[in-house]
């Protein structure tokens, strides 16, 4: 009987990585961009509207933003894989909204820079706590889609 082989933790798949050559891939082995698989923007601002107008939210939960600009396809992916393990929504590619405890919150900045410090880069990551209320101030440009609507933020007058 063979002995299982116990999950390896992110950080160590990602030395791993390092380890074996970590670069930008051939145009032939590239992952595959997930961007397809990302839920249209009315289901996107709608998961953002639950989280902050949950009736039992958390009073120790906060809410942060993780922006990223990394060069390496399989950084990124790896990045984006473990941001939605921990439980943040995809924003855009290469934005997650979260909704987390501090601790929590400390161990994906503590990752994010042990990550980051990894391999020579100019990539950057930026993690952006923010507060409910500049949330729900919320504008979407671009796409005519009404925010204030969905969010009944806005009043109409009958006449």
């Amino acid at each position: 009987m063979t002995k299982k082989k116990a999950p390896i933790s992110y950080l160590k798949k990602l030395q791993k990585l390092k380890q074996a050559g970590l670069g930008e891939s051939p145009v032939i082995n590239r992952l595959p961009n997930d961007w397809e698989n990302i839920s249209d923007l009315n289901q996107r601002i709608q998961q953002i509207l639950g989280i902050i107008q949950q009736f039992n939210r958390p009073v120790t939960n906060m809410l942060f933003f993780v922006m990223y600009d990394i060069e390496s396809n399989k950084v990124r992916y790896h990045i984006a894989k473990y941001l939605i393990r921990k439980g943040c929504t995809r924003v855009q590619r290469s934005i997650f909204l979260a909704d987390l405890n501090s601790t929590a919150y400390e161990e994906v900045k503590k990752d994010l820079t042990e990550v980051q410090a990894m391999y020579d880069n100019n990539d950057s990551i930026l993690v952006v706590p923010i507060s409910t209320d500049y949330l729900l101030a919320m504008k979407v440009i671009g796409k005519s889609l009404d925010v204030d609507l969905i969010m009944h933020n806005k009043n109409t007058l009958f006449f």
